[in-house]
């Protein structure tokens, strides 16, 4: 069985109100610096992964570092994690977008071991639609927080959705962010 932790950067600007950031190089803000460093810890304390990878965009980078620093694994980029370039997708249908997803080489290349994916809001949601085997209208169903956990078992035969967009590990970041 693999497991797949997969989650989300931290706060750029830009999510509140929510735009399509894509490929907008956006840093971490100091909130989200808190988010991940609560997400890193919450990972190391709860999972000992055997790799980490991350999308090249610096948010995710970011996130994937703090992680590192938390388990003790390096993180290592991964183009197909990369957010979403809008225009390229036009035309496409679903079935084509998804043949072209990391889990496939996740699962082709680290079987049987507990993988982090350092991602974006769109790619999470498109990557959690295809494990969920939902249609494409599905995807504003999900919520996709900054630094949000969600858990997948894959196996031989079945897939089974443990956790989506969790974020309890960051109501002491909120709350301390709050209270500034």
């Amino acid at each position: 069985m693999t497991k797949i932790i997969l989650t989300r950067h931290g706060h750029v600007e830009g999510i509140k109100p929510e735009r399509f950031r894509g490929r907008e190089p956006l840093q971490l803000t100091t909130r989200g610096t808190a988010e991940a460093a609560a997400l890193a810890q919450r990972i190391g304390a709860r999972w000992r992964p055997s790799r980490i990878y991350t999308s090249p965009m610096g948010r995710c980078v970011a996130t994937a570092a703090a992680i590192a620093r938390a388990t003790g694994i390096a993180a290592k980029t991964c183009e197909d994690l990369n957010d979403i370039d809008y225009g390229a997708w036009q035309f496409k249908t679903f079935a084509q977008a998804k043949a072209q997803d990391a889990l496939r080489m996740v699962l082709a290349r680290h079987p049987r071991e507990t993988v982090v994916l350092v991602g974006h809001d769109s790619v999470n949601r498109a990557l959690l639609l295809e494990l969920l085997d939902q249609p494409l209208s599905a995807y504003w169903r999900l919520a996709q927080e900054p630094c949000c956990i969600n858990e997948i078992d894959v196996n031989e035969s079945a897939v089974r959705v443990r956790s989506i967009n969790a974020t309890q590990h960051l109501e002491a970041v909120a709350a301390e962010v709050d209270a500034k």
